[in-house]
C-alpha cells in the first residue's frame, strides 16, 4: 500500500516496534492469541458441551421415574447381528422368497427392541431434543456466572492538513512536511479485559481494565500510554427489580429440561409399544401368508378331486367352475399376503434402524408364546393411577404454573423504570514510555439513578393481555389433558375387552370351521359335496384363523397400551418392558413427589391384577 505525502517521510508499519514497551506489549498479545487458538479447538468445545449437558441431565434424572441410565446421544452405525441364530430350513408358504431366508438371522422381540434403541432414527431424534434442552439450560445458568471478555484494537492512520492548521492530535503535535502541507501518522492501540456478573437478588456488576497507546511515527516520535480500571453496579428498583426477566429465563430453562426428561421417558414407553406392535404385526402378516398358503393348497386339492369327479360325470361343470374359481382366488390371496408380509418386514427394518437389505426373519415362537393376560382392575382405579403417574399430565399442570409466573412478569413490565447506578474508576498517569498502571490517588466515582416513565407502554400492555390469555389457555389445556387421559383409559379398556371377546369367538369359530371342512371333504370323497358349501367352509376356516391371530396380537398390544396409558409401563435400558406381575416394578415405581400417589396405589393394584391364560393357537 502506498501512502500519499512527502516521499522523504514515508515509513512502514513495522517501525512502530521502536518503543521497547510497545514491543513487549505486542509480543505478549501475540503469545496470548496463539495460546487461545491452540487451546480452544472445535473438539474441545464439543467435549465441553457434552460434559455439561450430560451433567445437567443427570441432575434431573432422579426427579423422573424410569429415565434411561447413562444417557448419551453418541450413536454408532455398526449394526451387530453376530451371535443370533440362523434360519436353517425353508418355508414354502413364502413362495419364491423362501430360498432367500436360508441363513437369515432370526430376530427375537428382545433383540429387536435392543436394536431399535441403539439405531432407530426416531429414538435418536428424541434423545437429541433432550440434549438441546440441556444446552439451553447451560446457557441460562451461564448468565449468572462471571463472564469474562478480552480484546484489543490497533489502528495506523495517515492525515494531511494545510500548513499552519492545528490538529487535534494527542499532545497537540503538528508535523510540517513541506511548505504547503503537514502530515501526521499516529499509531493507536488499545486492550481491554472485562468481566460481567449478574448476581441473583443483588444486581449486575461490570468491571474492565483498559489500556490505550498512541505513538507518532513521523516527526516528533512522541508516544502516550494510559490505563484505567473501572467498575459499574446496576440494580433495577421498580421495573425488573432483581432482574426478574433474567431469573424467569433461568427458571423456565430449568423447568423446560425437566419437561423434556419427562417427554423422553414418555417417548420410551410409547416407542417400546410401537416396536412391539410392529413386530407382532409382521408376524401377523407372516401367519396370514401361511394360512392363505394352506387355504390355497386345500383349494388346489379340492380342485383336483372335483376335476376327477367331473371327468367321471359325477359332478356338474357349474360346480367344477366354482371350485376352480375358488382355487384361483385362494392363489391370488396367497400371493398378495406374501407381498404384504415382505413389505411389512422391510418397513420394520427401517423402523428399528437397520438396512433394508439385512437378511433377517422374525421369530415365529414369539407369536406362538402369546397368551391372553387380562388385567382385572376397574376403570376408576386405573384413571386415578394414570392421573398420578402420567408424565405428560404433570407437564400440563406445571405449564399452568408457568403461565401464572408469566402473568406476574408481564405486569411488572408495566411499571416505570428506575435503576440505581454506581460507577468508580482508577486512572493511571499518562507516560511517554514504559508500562503505566492505575493509581489509587487518581480515582473518580459517581452514583445516580435513571428513570423511564411509563408514558408509552402499548407493547407491554399487549404482552400483559396476551399473558392473561395464555394463562387461561394453559388452564384449559390441563383440563383437556385430564379428560383425554380418562378417555384413553376407558377406550383402551374397551379395546382390551373387545380383543378378549374376539379371541374367544374366533377360537370357537376355528373349531367349527375345521369340522365343516372335514365334513365337506368326506362328502366330496363320495361325490355328495356341493361346491358352494365347500367354498364357504374353506373361506370360513381361513377367516377364523386369521382373525384368531389378529385378536391375540390385538389383545397383547392393547394390554401394553393400557399399562402405557396408565403411565406405569416400566422400560428397561434395552427397550424391553417389565411385566406388571414382576415385583421389581413396584419397588422402582415412583422416585418423585409427583408419583408418590402412584407408588401407594401399586401394592393395592398388585392384589387386583390377575391373569387368565387362554389356550394358545
Amino acid at each position: 500500500m502506498r501512502i500519499k505525502g512527502n516521499p522523504e517521510r514515508w515509513d512502514c508499519c513495522p517501525r512502530v516496534k521502536r518503543g521497547g514497551s510497545h514491543k513487549l506489549f505486542l509480543q505478549v498479545t501475540w503469545i496470548a492469541c496463539a495460546l487461545a487458538l491452540a487451546g480452544c479447538t472445535a473438539k474441545h468445545y464439543r467435549r465441553s458441551a457434552d460434559k455439561e449437558a450430560y451433567r445437567l441431565i443427570e441432575q434431573k434424572t432422579p426427579l423422573v421415574t424410569n429415565m434411561e441410565p447413562q444417557f448419551t446421544i453418541e450413536q454408532t452405525d455398526q449394526i451387530n447381528l453376530e451371535g443370533l441364530p440362523e434360519a436353517k430350513g425353508t418355508n414354502d408358504f413364502i413362495g419364491e422368497a423362501a430360498q432367500a431366508e436360508i441363513g437369515a438371522k432370526i430376530l427375537s422381540l428382545d433383540k429387536a427392541l435392543e436394536l431399535a434403541v441403539r439405531h432407530s432414527r426416531t429414538y435418536q431424534t428424541s434423545k437429541e431434543q433432550l440434549y438441546l434442552a440441556a444446552l439451553s439450560l447451560s446457557l441460562a445458568r451461564h448468565q449468572f456466572t462471571p463472564i469474562f471478555s478480552a480484546g484489543g484494537t490497533a489502528t495506523y492512520s495517515v492525515q494531511t492538513t494545510p500548513r499552519g492548521t492545528s490538529t487535534n492530535a494527542v499532545g497537540d503535535v503538528v508535523i510540517h512536511q513541506n511548505d504547503h502541507f503537514s502530515e501526521s501518522r499516529p499509531f493507536q492501540s488499545g486492550t481491554s479485559i472485562g468481566v460481567e456478573w449478574l448476581i441473583r437478588d443483588i444486581g449486575k456488576i461490570s468491571a474492565a481494565f483498559t489500556t490505550d497507546f498512541i505513538r507518532y511515527i513521523s516527526g516528533d516520535p512522541r508516544s502516550v500510554m494510559s490505563s484505567e480500571i473501572g467498575a459499574t453496579f446496576t440494580r433495577p428498583l421498580l421495573r425488573d427489580a432483581g432482574f426478574k426477566a433474567d431469573i424467569e429465563n433461568l427458571t423456565q430453562a430449568e423447568r423446560d429440561l425437566l419437561y423434556e426428561v419427562r417427554n423422553f421417558v414418555r417417548f420410551r414407553k410409547d416407542f417400546s409399544v410401537q416396536i412391539a406392535s410392529a413386530y407382532y404385526g409382521v408376524l401377523g402378516f407372516r401367519d396370514e401368508a401361511q394360512n392363505n398358503f394352506l387355504n390355497f393348497q386345500s383349494s388346489h386339492k379340492a380342485g383336483d378331486r372335483t376335476r376327477d369327479l367331473a371327468a367321471e360325470g359325477r359332478t356338474t361343470q357349474t360346480d367344477l367352475g366354482r371350485i376352480e374359481q375358488q382355487e384361483l382366488s385362494a392363489e391370488s390371496a396367497w400371493v398378495n399376503a406374501v407381498r404384504s408380509y415382505q413389505r411389512s418386514l422391510d418397513d420394520f427394518k427401517i423402523q428399528i434402524g437397520i438396512p433394508v437389505d439385512s437378511k433377517i426373519v422374525l421369530d415365529d415362537k414369539e407369536l406362538q408364546q402369546l397368551k391372553i393376560h387380562h388385567p382385572k382392575i376397574n376403570v376408576d382405579d386405573a384413571i386415578r393411577i394414570a392421573l398420578a403417574a402420567r408424565l405428560d399430565y404433570q407437564n400440563a399442570r406445571n405449564g399452568q404454573e408457568d403461565s401464572v409466573r408469566k402473568v406476574v412478569l408481564a405486569a411488572d413490565r408495566l411499571k416505570p423504570q428506575l435503576d440505581f447506578v454506581a460507577h468508580g474508576a482508577l486512572d493511571s498517569p499518562k507516560k511517554g514510555r514504559g508500562l503505566t498502571f492505575p493509581e489509587l490517588a487518581n480515582y473518580n466515582w459517581d452514583v445516580g439513578a435513571t428513570v423511564d416513565l411509563p408514558l408509552e407502554r402499548k407493547a407491554e400492555r399487549n404482552a400483559y393481555r396476551a399473558a392473561l390469555i395464555a394463562q387461561e389457555q394453559a388452564r384449559r389445556n390441563a383440563d383437556l389433558q385430564r379428560d383425554q387421559i380418562e378417555l384413553q383409559i376407558r377406550e383402551s379398556w374397551r379395546t382390551l375387552e373387545q380383543a378378549k371377546r374376539n379371541y374367544e369367538i374366533n377360537e370357537i369359530g376355528v373349531k367349527l370351521a375345521e369340522r365343516r371342512v372335514e365334513e365337506q371333504e368326506l362328502l366330496a370323497e363320495f361325490g355328495r359335496a356341493k361346491a358352494l358349501d365347500q367354498v364357504d367352509a374353506q373361506n370360513a376356516l381361513l377367516s377364523s384363523k386369521v382373525q384368531l391371530t389378529q385378536a391375540l396380537v390385538a389383545h397383547t398390544i392393547a394390554r401394553l397400551q393400557f399399562w402405557d396409558n396408565m403411565g406405569i409401563l416400566y422400560i428397561k435400558h434395552d427397550g424391553q418392558w417389565e411385566d406388571m406381575e414382576e415385583p421389581t416394578h413396584s419397588a422402582s415405581a415412583a422416585r418423585t413427589d409427583e408419583t408418590r400417589a402412584f407408588s401407594l396405589q401399586v401394592p393395592r393394584l398388585k392384589d387386583k391384577i390377575a391373569t387368565t391364560a387362554a389356550p394358545t393357537k
